[in-house]
């Protein structure tokens, strides 16, 4: 969690250093956990890692960095002028084909592959492809949000459109919205989200443990955000609904 002052909290488990490393001092304005690892982004300074020795030994050491993302056990970063660096584990090709230029204005990451939105919103996926994750990607412009799942990712298109690619092992194509007008996508694991004009939900993907049965179906809300295999959803009026 992050402070108003900067300052980081993190809890939860110790097993691999998740905790115990955590920075104390102020000054924080971004934060992406992975699996034994987090990421930090500092005001002044570089991208600060904690986590296994090994999850953070060639964290990039220069400042200008405004967002960055987690998998499994690499981490992916946005820097100011547009580069995207991935850094960290890349024992299953985690940084395979990592872009090597400038023009990037969103980064997600999946387990074992990233994704890049350029500012005509192209998308370039790199990393893994051992279950699909790169399969289907579209090649054109026209992208504004990127959300990434196990071995899928989700875009939202200018009009409001949803595009998907990627794995299908728990039919998370399956059910896919086809008309426009979203204004913004999540992932979980297996399924995903998007927010209509208006506020109703639509949910797809996986449903083993309930994941779309129990959306509400009411309109009115701003916000959603995905764990694993659950949903979150913020009303207009305050309310937290899962």
């Amino acid at each position: 969690a992050l402070r108003a002052d900067g300052r980081v909290v993190c809890l939860g488990r110790n097993d691999w250093q998740q905790s115990v490393d955590a920075p104390r001092e102020a000054g924080f304005h971004g934060l992406a956990c992975g699996n034994r690892h987090s990421v930090a982004l500092h005001t002044d300074g570089p991208v600060v890692c904690w986590g296994p020795p090994s999850l953070r030994a060639d964290a990039p050491t220069d400042g200008g960095y405004v967002s960055v993302a987690c998998g499994y056990l690499h981490s992916v970063a946005l820097h100011k002028d547009g580069r995207v660096v991935t850094f960290e584990d890349n024992s299953r090709g985690q940084r395979r084909d990592s872009p090597r230029d400038a023009g990037y204005v969103e980064i997600a990451s999946g387990p074992d592959h990233s994704v890049a939105l350029r500012e005509d919103g192209r998308v370039v996926i790199c990393g893994a492809n051992s279950k699909g994750q790169r399969d289907g990607a579209p090649t054109d412009a026209g992208c504004v949000a990127l959300a990434c799942g196990f071995s899928h990712t989700v875009a939202l298109r200018v009009d409001g459109r949803v595009v998907i690619w990627g794995g299908n092992r728990m039919n998370q194509r399956r059910g896919v919205p086809t008309e426009g007008g979203y204004v913004s996508i999540a992932c979980g694991l297996d399924h995903s989200v998007a927010l209509r004009t208006g506020g109703h939900i639509v949910v797809w993907g996986d449903n083993s443990l309930l994941q779309g049965s129990c959306a509400p179906t009411d309109a009115g809300y701003v916000a959603i955000a995905c764990g694993p295999r659950h949903t979150a959803a913020l009303h207009s009026d305050g309310r937290v609904v899962t």
